[in-house]
């Protein structure tokens, strides 16, 4: 008897590459644009708490309950982006405002900065009298 070889695989009938679903891109705000329209829009002096942030962007029309935690991660980015300032509580939640000294914070941090560069530079002096053509060159801060 002879062996018979089999005869080689019919090629698999290609495979329709996965459609993607085609869903349509939501239009309109980001979540973050909402929740800092919310903040800017009450007028309370502590700021806004989560609970009514999710009354407000549900009063606008957007569906908290399906969306919980995109505002929690939202808060969270434009807490720690300095955006939002986080008047009470710890994470998401808490007591939200927006955080008005974004530019003060930059001139303090300069003015801190060019204080370490001083002590940095600045020879140990201890025991020595300095002169005018000993004193520390000016050092330029700029703001960005």
């Amino acid at each position: 008897m002879a062996e018979v070889a089999p005869a080689p695989a019919a090629a698999a009938p290609a495979k329709a590459p996965k459609k993607k679903s085609t869903k349509p891109k939501k239009t309109g705000p980001s979540v973050g644009e909402l929740i800092v329209k919310a903040v800017s829009a009450s007028k309370e002096r502590g700021g806004v708490s989560l609970a009514a942030l999710k009354k407000a962007l549900a009063a606008g029309g957007y569906d908290v309950d399906k969306n919980k935690a995109r505002v929690k991660i939202a808060v969270k980015k434009l807490v720690t982006k300095g955006t939002l300032l986080q008047t009470k509580g710890t994470g998401a939640s808490g007591s939200f405002k927006l955080n008005k000294k974004v530019k003060a914070d930059k001139v303090t941090a300069c003015q801190k900065g060019r204080s370490v560069l001083h002590t940095l530079i600045r020879p140990d002096t201890t025991g020595l009298r300095l002169n005018h053509n000993n004193a520390m060159p000016m050092i330029s801060c700029s703001l960005q």
